[in-house]
């Protein structure tokens, strides 16, 4: 994600589209992301494995700024926004009275 500062924010999910309508509508107020305005999905990747996507975020967040931009360069080099696809996604607008359900997950 980033913001238009092109500040950038690297994550993982099972579920991007529900994720980035989060982002965008600051579900989580006091998040860093809502501080930043992050709303803007540059890029992203999709894996199979729930393990191999935990181990991709941390490499990518390991790397340089500079690396990290290339790669989105390499992907969406006008920075346009990739979650606006989704856009007709049942999950994309979120009902004014419905409220978010954390789950918590045992490992």
């Amino acid at each position: 994600m980033s913001n238009k500062s092109r500040r950038l924010y690297v994550g993982f999910t099972n579920d991007i589209v529900s994720r980035t309508v989060e982002h965008k509508e600051k579900l989580f107020p006091n998040s860093f992301t809502a501080q930043y305005v992050f709303d803007v999905l540059v890029c992203y990747e999709e894996y199979c494995s729930v393990i191999r996507a935990k181990m991709r975020e941390k490499e990518i967040k390991g790397w340089r700024r500079e690396k990290k931009l290339k790669l989105i360069l390499a992907q969406n080099p006008d920075w346009a926004d990739l979650s606006l696809e989704w856009q007709d996604h049942p999950g994309w607008k979120l009902e004014p009275q419905a409220q978010l359900r954390l789950k918590r997950v045992k490992f």
